[in-house]
């Protein structure tokens, strides 16, 4: 809940029926993004291009993200899997305020839920 005792919109990338993200798509999936108080990614939902970090694209998606004041929960069940720096990635950004990558979406819900 937000203070104001409003329920707070939290949508995945289902609900929002976006494409999956891809550098083509990183605008589209901001943008659909902007009416809600958090979005619910999964590993599914972004390209694989988004686990290399050498790409950029997990980069430039956070950035915006970031940019537009939009709180966005990755949820990656094993980052191991895509390699340790992926996992550093995910280690730095467990105090992150807008960004998050959790294992589970009941762990994202409830993170951005929490927020103010």
């Amino acid at each position: 809940m937000k203070n104001s005792g409003v329920p707070r919109v939290i949508a995945t990338a289902r609900d929002l029926r976006v494409p999956v993200l891809t550098w083509a798509e990183v605008n589209t999936v901001v943008g659909a993004a902007l009416g809600v108080d958090g979005l619910i990614l999964t590993e599914h939902d972004v390209a694989p291009e988004f686990f290399d970090l050498r790409s950029g694209l997990a980069g430039e998606t956070f950035q915006k993200f970031t940019n537009y004041c939009v709180p966005v929960a990755v949820v990656v069940p094993d980052a191991a899997a895509y390699g340790g720096r992926f996992a550093e990635l995910v280690h730095e950004h467990r105090r992150h305020p807008l960004i998050r990558i959790v294992s589970s979406e009941a762990e994202a819900r409830a993170w951005l839920e929490s927020l103010p």
